[in-house]
């Protein structure tokens, strides 16, 4: 993985993609009720007719935790209970796989997968392509220091989502989760180098090698957020934001927990 100042990173496919959001490159996810090996590439080529495209750049399994296959999103019986499917991951990624040598993806992936799952998917003998990048959930609360360290060892790039903390859904969010942006020792370092404590979360994931998925509909925050190539941060300010780590996890999808692929009982 090199990451470079044309913002962008290399994966181990060869393909290039940006350091921060993902504007113009188009990705997919797989969701769960598609896990089984024959809804892959017809989820995906569903996606595309809605899209409009050939192809995306990037293809990625949204999380281990397989569900019902059918059209309900989260299939549920009768007492309200999601209704769990067991599929071995290694089938699906050579749906993944498939996919790619059909020309409908460039680059293929994971989300929310532990180090153990990643090891299952990369010793899958006749391993064709590896995952580019592993999704996860990671800001200064939840830094993912061992997994990422885990990740790059295997060429595979870690790409943040809730960066900036959490959207705070209630649906998925505890409603009692630290604000993370009112942190005081990240509003120390924003105040030094004059800008947001949104901008050093994102700009602490930037120079640790971390791909960053900001999401924000604020048109003055977008562009805020895309302010942070023209600074750095001090040895000593990635030392202070690293020491904030509680590994905190604002999404812990609890309702899964019972599944023998829940990815977040493992350490990292």
């Amino acid at each position: 993985m090199a990451l470079n100042h044309s913002r962008s990173v290399k994966l181990n496919d060869g393909h290039f993609m940006p350091v921060l959001g993902f504007g113009t490159f188009a990705s997919d996810e797989l969701w769960s009720t598609f896990l089984r090996p024959e809804f892959v590439q017809p989820a995906l080529e569903k996606s595309l007719t809605k899209l409009g495209l050939d192809y995306v750049d990037l293809f990625i399994i949204h999380w281990p935790v397989a569900m019902k296959p059918g059209d309900d999103l989260l299939p549920k019986d009768a007492s309200g209970k999601i209704i769990f499917d067991t599929v071995d991951l290694r089938d699906t990624w050579e749906a993944l796989e498939k996919c790619k040598d059909a020309g409908l993806t460039k680059s293929i992936g994971v989300s929310n997968f532990n180090h153990k799952q990643l090891e299952m998917i990369l010793n899958k003998p006749g391993l064709k392509y590896k995952p580019v990048c592993n999704q996860v959930e990671c800001h200064p609360y939840l830094n993912q220091s061992k997994l990422l360290e885990f990740c790059k060892s295997k060429d595979i790039v870690v790409v943040a989502y809730s960066a900036l903390g959490s959207h705070r859904d209630p649906n998925w969010v505890e409603k009692d989760s630290p604000y993370l942006l009112e942190d005081p020792i990240l509003n120390a370092v924003a105040k030094k180098h004059k800008r947001s404590p949104g901008q050093i979360a994102l700009r602490y994931q930037v120079q640790r090698g971390v791909v960053v998925l900001a999401k924000s509909f604020n048109e003055k925050r977008i562009k805020e957020n895309f302010q942070i190539f023209d600074f750095e941060l001090t040895p000593e300010d990635m030392k202070a934001i690293d020491g904030l780590n509680r590994n905190f996890r604002y999404a812990k999808l609890l309702f899964a927990v019972d599944h023998p692929y829940y990815p977040f009982s493992e350490e990292y």
